[in-house]
């Protein structure tokens, strides 16, 4: 670890400037040879050096967004190449060249910060081992070794020997507590900020290297920091307790506020923009102008929960416009209050259809359904009974084939016949 703190001795002088500095202003409140003093200066240097990384932290969340983005081409990747890894990475690498993402951008914020690490932990190594280094001179160093934190001493280490601790002013047993919980905190934050990210705002729904990358992380990073955190000075693991702090707060904040498409965690903020929106009838501000003109844009490539959330303002008279802005729309009335007046009028009568034929109706072709009150017009009087049988039932009408004719059909002369003559024999 020495080493390679050496190689990171150009960023020293900077460093520890910047604690003399912060150390000045809580020694006038504190005291100068306090922890309170010292160890708010390691704070604050954490604070300040996480506030200009913000820009790096913004660039690595649209890094982000791109590799969501290209999810669906990498799975037609893997099935079309999945016999052959070689090639596979091949396409996965020319992939990224050409959309211009990088799968490592989630390690830029961590990358960025380590040459304050290093340099940090140069200066606190110098002071558990008494000598000066950057502008911290022999006055600042004796204050820096009498400060403890909880008991323990700024630069006292977990497997230091009781000898080295009694020096610092110390018990062996204090030293050892402390740094135990602050491991534990520092491993447990790293954990919990991967954990979050992975369950509440990574669209699960695509399985990609780039998820199986984050989910090795979320493991082996903890158990780096408990690991390395044994041969952490105190300073140091203030230091890195602090940042975890820090980016967990600020994973937290993107998540309910910018979260990734497609995760649990865009469910429940687009189920919270909805609410807001049908309360006050718009949006509020840019941010959620933004989010609406995302979803506008998509089009037919939305997800499952901006589809509900569009359809959401279409049934209560809202409409969503390409610029962000959210508008009353008078067709999602109309249709609204069309459903509502269909379902007052479900109980109105239906017309009535006609009576279905017989087939000796369809057959005969001249017969009438039941219920007509016009008949077709004839030259000829019927000759029926007044109680007849009504025209469609089995005895008025015939069959055909079975070798019997009515008398329209026979030819045989209508209205009263002559009796017969008696035959002679």
């Amino acid at each position: 670890m020495d080493t390679i703190a050496s190689l990171f001795s150009f960023i020293t002088w900077p460093v520890s400037w910047v604690i003399v500095q912060f150390h000045t202003v809580y020694g006038a409140i504190f005291g100068p040879d306090t922890g309170w003093a010292w160890g708010l200066s390691i704070v604050s240097l954490v604070i300040l050096i996480r506030i200009c990384l913000i820009p790096l932290f913004v660039k690595q969340i649209k890094a982000t967004r791109a590799m969501q983005t290209l999810q669906p081409e990498m799975k037609k990747i893997q099935e079309r190449y999945k016999n052959d890894k070689q090639r596979q990475s091949e396409e996965m690498m020319k992939l990224y060249k050409e959309s211009g993402t990088n799968p490592l951008s989630s390690c830029l914020p961590i990358l960025a910060q380590s040459p304050f690490f290093f340099a940090l932990y140069h200066v606190l190594n110098g002071i558990a081992t008494g000598k000066t280094i950057g502008v911290i001179d022999d006055q600042l160093l004796a204050s820096a070794r009498k400060a403890h934190i909880v008991g323990a001493p700024l630069a006292a280490k977990f497997m230091d020997s009781s000898d080295k601790v009694a020096a610092l002013g110390a018990s062996l047993t204090d030293v050892r507590v402390v740094t135990a919980v602050m491991i534990i905190l520092m491993s447990a934050s790293q954990f919990y900020t991967q954990r979050q990210l992975m369950t509440k705002n990574v669209d699960t729904t695509v399985k990609t290297p780039f998820m199986q990358q984050q989910k090795m992380l979320m493991y082996v990073f903890p158990v780096m920091f408990a690991i390395f955190g044994i041969n952490f000075p105190v300073g140091v693991l203030v230091y890195w307790l602090t940042t975890n702090v820090w980016t967990m707060g600020q994973q937290m904040y993107v998540i309910h506020n910018n979260p990734t498409p497609g995760s649990k965690a865009q469910a429940a903020y687009l189920e919270r923009l909805f609410k807001h929106v049908t309360h006050h009838g718009k949006t509020r501000n840019r941010r959620e102008k933004a989010i609406v003109k995302a979803i506008v844009v998509k089009g037919r490539d939305r997800n499952e929960f901006e589809r509900k959330f569009i359809n959401g303002l279409n049934k209560t008279g809202l409409a969503a416009q390409s610029d962000g802005s959210v508008v009353r729309s008078d067709s999602a009335a109309v249709a609204q209050a069309g459903a509502e007046d269909g379902a007052t009028t479900a109980t109105a009568p239906r017309r009535q259809q006609p009576k279905r034929q017989t087939k000796a109706q369809r057959q005969s072709g001249g017969t009438k359904s039941a219920g007509e009150e016009t008949e077709s017009p004839s030259l000829t009087k019927s000759d029926e009974p007044a109680d007849a049988p009504a025209a469609g039932s089995k005895k008025a009408v015939s069959k055909p084939g079975n070798g019997t004719r009515s008398k329209a059909q026979s030819g045989q002369r209508k209205g009263p016949q002559r009796p017969k003559s008696p035959s002679k024999k």
